[in-house]
Formats: C-alpha cells, structure tokens, sequence
C-alpha cells in the first residue's frame, strides 16, 4: 500500500489574538498517513462503530479539591526553588499525540485524529477544576489569571491557530528528533506574545516524548536508538535552559511501551494499533524482536534519569529548574474490579487515552511536582485511586532538586543554632 506524505501546519493567530507566523513541522514518519489509511480500511471492512462510553465518566473528585494555602509568594521568587504553585503565570507543553490529546474524547474511529487540546492532562483548560482535572485547571485555583493552556480542540492534519491550541505545541506523531523543533517554537512564540513578560513571569512547561520512538526502533534502529533519544532531548532542554529564565520543566518519565500489548481485546478499533505501533504490538511474545525493544525502552528510562538527575547538566541556573517525573515509569493498564482490561480508559484505536485517562495522568503528574526526588510516587495502574496533594505550610513550593537542598540546608541550619543557642544556655547557668 502507498504511504501518503503527511506534514501537520502549525500557527496561525496567537493567545491574544495577534497573528503569528505559519509554519511546517518535518515530515513524522508518515504516521498520520498510515494512521488514517488504518482508518479507511477499518470503515471499509466494518462501517461506524459508535463507542458513547470513552466520552462518560470523567472524574469529579476537583469539586472536592481544597487547598488551605494557595497564596502565591509576598515577592516574586527569584529562584527555581522558592516558586509556589500561585507563582506560575504560564504553562506550555511539548510532546507528541499523549500531549494533543487525541482521540480524548471521541467516540467513533472518524473522531481519534481530533485533538482535545484543551482536555490535555498537561496543557488543557477547559472550564475549571469541577468540570475536568487537568494540570492548568488545578493551577487555577492558585492562580486563576494563569494562561497557555489550550481552549479547543484541533485537527491533527490541519493547521493549528494558537488561539485554540495555547501553547500545547505538541505534535501528533512526532519523535524526539522533533523536540528541538518544538522547543526552538515555544521559545518564539513566548518572546512574540505582548501580554506576558518571558523575563519576570514564571512558566511551567512539561515534556512528554518517546513512545513514537519505540514505536518506529525496529524501522530505523539508529535514529531510534537510546543514543538518539537523550542526544535530542538534551539539545532541547539546552535551548531552554540558555534562553528562558523563570521556568520548571517537567519531563515525564516514559511508560513500558509493552504494556499497550495488554490493551487489545480483539475488537475492530485495536487493528490500527498495527498501523501505528507495529514494532511493540507485531512481534510475538518472547521473541528476540520483542526482547530487544524492552531493553531499549529501559535504555531510555535509565539514560533519562542519568541526564536530568544525576548528569548536574541543568542544576547550575538558579531561576531555571529541570525535575524528572517518574509517575508513568512502571504503570499498567487500568483494569476493572474484576481485574480485567478497562478499555473505558483508552480511545477506540486502544492506544490512546480517552478524558479518564488524562484526569489520572495530571493527577500523577500534579502529585509529583509537590514530592521530593527519591519520594516521588508512581502510579501502580491507569485505575487506580488517586487523590490530589496540597502544598503545605512548611512545603508551600514546587519541588525542584534544589529545593531539597535548600530544605535540608535549612534544618540544619535551624538545629546549628538551637545547639548554639543550648551551649549558650548551659554556660549562663553555670
């Protein structure tokens, strides 16, 4: 069969209406054309199959989300270390098709290469916290004047106003190859936008990338390879690091690609999992292709917590935070109480996540930023309950590597001088 081209157009007018320069992302991989051939043969072979439940039972638990100490600082922070969640004025996000959130909503295959930009886990604002739970709508009750978030959804093969899509300039389809890219966008934009001060304002951005890489390893082992992966994630946070100030970047730890193997229960919607992931869903268990892609997506686990946690690369910029996110690191598939596969998670391609699955993903990801590195929890199940943390009096801040340090410097301060001022005491007294 012939692949079509397919190049996704980003652009158009921007957050505040202003107009900002169209332009072309690379080629990725032709994945959108393989991924709506997939489409034309399933319509062909089995006509619309309507799926009404992806798009029901989304969560409720942000009615309930209070927080008693929400105040943003007295002065604005000046380092990574000392930024409360009130402190954050933008967001922005970079990835691949997780972060576009496609298919988040649909119910139908003709609906998945819909964006629901603005149901994303990590950039997406629709309405606020008592309606879904994302990562902007809980920094809204902190801040609710916070902006970047996406407001509406998108077509993945069209182009993408940022009055729609905010700074959620993610890609559908894209490999890391393509994070420099969107790195090299987002700082573009932000220095163009005339309401925000790219400076003073203290930004939030999360990077989720990787799975597409696995996906296509057995088509170009090179280009795909651990070595590739870390070489353009670490030339994007270099770029972010030397020309942003005032930022904490997020980078989401990569999931068990195998795991999506699980998340097939025969139906018609599962066959395009072969036309997009063949390399995790083709090979037969145990088999030495199979094998060889485990031991990559490990390579790129442990190559990822080398670089942002043990590397010091991005800890010598006071204003500028780097923080590895581990929540997704061993998650399985969410399963029902009787312990078998719910697909009410995935969209119908049963690749993607439908809204329930993106509540779970900015809950991990929310929790995550307010523990410390070492104590970060991960989620056991894409099911599983979670509730939402709150900063605490003694914690009010986002956790960077730095704020350990400075929490721990500060104790032992604090017990210096409670020893000086017993030592002190006991001389007076005699």
């Amino acid at each position: 069969m012939t692949r079509r081209p397919f190049i996704l157009l980003s652009g158009g007018v921007s957050l505040y209406g202003s107009r900002a320069p169209t332009e072309q992302s690379p080629q990725c991989l032709d994945w959108m054309g393989n991924y709506m051939d997939g489409l034309k043969d399933h319509m062909t072979m089995f006509g619309l199959q309507q799926f009404p439940e992806k798009s029901t039972g989304w969560s409720r638990e942000g009615k309930d989300f209070y927080c008693p100490y929400t105040a943003a600082s007295p002065e604005p922070p000046t380092t990574a270390d000392r930024v409360r969640p009130g402190d954050v004025k933008i967001v922005a996000a970079l990835g691949d098709s997780l972060t576009a959130a496609i298919g988040a909503n649909a119910t139908n295959v003709l609906e998945i290469p819909t964006e629901y930009r603005h149901l994303s886990w990590s950039i997406g604002g629709y309405s606020n916290l008592s309606a879904v739970i994302t990562l902007p709508n809980i920094l809204k009750t902190f801040n609710p004047n916070v902006v970047g978030f996406g407001k509406r959804s998108t077509v993945s093969y069209r182009p993408a106003p940022l009055e729609d899509s905010g700074l959620n300039l993610a890609v559908t389809g894209a490999n890391t190859f393509l994070l420099p890219a969107q790195a090299r966008r987002l700082i573009d934009v932000l220095n163009s936008l005339p309401d925000i001060s790219v400076q003073d304002d203290w930004k939030v951005i999360t990077i989720f990338i990787g799975s597409n890489d696995l996906c296509d390893y057995c088509k170009n082992k090179t280009q795909f390879s651990a070595d590739a992966f870390i070489h353009h994630m670490s030339e994007a946070l270099d770029m972010l690091q030397e020309e942003l100030s005032r930022s904490i970047v997020n980078v989401v730890q990569l999931f068990q690609v195998d795991r999506l193997r699980q998340v097939n229960d025969q139906s018609l919607g599962c066959i395009l999992q072969r036309f997009f992931c063949s390399c995790v869903v083709s090979p037969k268990e145990d088999s030495p292709e199979l094998l060889e892609l485990l031991e990559v997506n490990r390579q790129f686990q442990d190559r990822l917590e080398h670089l942002i946690q043990t590397s010091g690369r991005y800890d010598g910029k006071k204003d500028f935070a780097v923080i590895l996110q581990p929540f997704l690191k061993d998650i399985e598939p969410a399963i029902d109480h009787d312990g078998i596969i719910d697909f009410s998670f995935f969209t119908p391609d049963c690749f993607h996540l439908t809204v329930k699955g993106h509540e779970q993903m900015a809950k991990g990801l929310w929790n995550n930023m307010l523990q410390p590195e070492g104590n970060k929890s991960h989620l056991k199940t894409f099911s599983e309950e979670v509730k939402l943390l709150c900063p605490s009096e003694a914690r009010p801040y986002i956790y960077t590597r730095r704020t350990e340090n400075t929490t721990a410097m500060s104790s032992a301060a604090r017990s210096s001088s409670l020893l000086v001022l017993g030592a002190a005491l006991a001389v007076f007294c005699i």
